[in-house]
């Protein structure tokens, strides 16, 4: 019995040993497996952390391209804020100047103001010419369009800036048609902005012949005509005068305005003075008559300065040219 029990610790003892042999086995295997998986982890491990880079950067520039986005939208708002209100500024001066239009329109004092002071500013009639105008007024007082004169030659100088355009077009329109009124045949027109610029280009340096129909195409093209201004007379004047000044001829100049953003007054009036100088009876060759159109009462200071500057000018320009300045309210 005791022999027996022997063989069986030593078959356990092997069997053991065998066991533990196995395990180590096994795991110097995994010891020895391992090292060749690392490289493939770490390369898997880089390409990921690359990745991640990549879309950090793709999403640092989609929020600065969102911000980009985001401050040209505020701006945009804001330039459409401004022209809402610029809108609505420019419809508030067109529904006061209906209103003014609507009120006067068929109030004939302002166009028989104008007409009586252009009639004080008339230039020297031949007796023939007294004779007329006597009888015409003997017959009916009120009459001042059938008056003769002896301008033959008549030059508009309209400003065609965008206070005149938006604040005073018609008005202006009706003033032309009144002053033309006074003169009922005359041998030659012409019409020009105040920056010398020819309504008629066929008509360059050349005298518009007077019919009825030219005054209609005249008036007809006035009111879509449309050049650059920069709201002042002297280029229209200067131009004017140097085009059509003729001794033989008795010529107007007639300067539609509100604004004169030139440098100096004295200036203008010493340069017109050259050009159109008085003869030995203190006679200039060239009248020149104005007419001032309002500006809007609550118009900026640097429109009211300007809107000023034209009155004072003209005034000089008139005095200075045997003519006569009307400033309108």
């Amino acid at each position: 019995m005791k022999k027996k029990r022997n063989e069986n610790e030593a078959f356990s003892l092997s069997f053991l040993d065998v066991i533990t042999c196995g395990f180590g086995a096994i795991i110097l295997l995994l010891m020895i497996a391992r090292p060749g998986s690392l490289p493939v982890l770490d390369a898997t491990f880089q390409s990921l952390d690359g990745i991640v880079r990549e879309l950090q950067v793709q999403l640092f520039d989609i929020r600065g391209e969102a911000k980009s986005l985001d401050n040209d939208l505020n701006a945009k708002h804001e330039q459409l804020s401004k022209w809402k209100n610029n809108v609505a500024r420019l419809e508030a001066e067109q529904a006061y100047v209906t209103n003014r239009y609507d009120s006067i329109k068929d109030d004939n004092s302002v166009n028989a103001i104008i007409t009586g002071e252009f009639e004080l500013a008339l230039q020297t009639l031949t007796a023939e010419m007294r004779r007329l105008s006597a009888q015409n007024l003997d017959s009916n007082p009120s009459i001042i369009g059938g008056i003769p004169v002896d301008s033959e030659y008549i030059i508009f100088i309209i400003d065609t800036s965008g206070s005149m355009v938006n604040l005073n077009w018609e008005k202006m329109i009706n003033h032309l048609i009144t002053t033309l009124d006074i003169y009922p045949n005359v041998k030659g027109l012409q019409i020009m902005s105040d920056m010398g610029s020819y309504m008629f280009s066929q008509y360059r340096n050349k005298w518009i012949p007077d019919s009825e129909g030219r005054r209609k195409v005249i008036i007809n093209t006035l009111r879509s005509w449309n050049t650059f201004s920069n709201s002042s007379p002297v280029e229209g004047i200067t131009q004017a005068i140097r085009s059509f000044n003729d001794k033989k001829k008795k010529i107007s100049i007639y300067v539609f305005g509100d604004e004169f953003t030139g440098p100096s007054v004295d200036e203008v009036v010493e340069t017109v003075r050259r050009l159109n100088p008085k003869d030995s009876n203190d006679n200039v060759n060239v009248r020149i008559h104005a007419v001032g159109f309002p500006i809007p009462m609550d118009a900026s200071a640097h429109f009211q300065l300007t809107s000023k500057r034209f009155s004072i000018l003209m005034r000089e320009l008139t005095h200075e040219n045997g003519g006569t300045f009307v400033g309108l309210n």
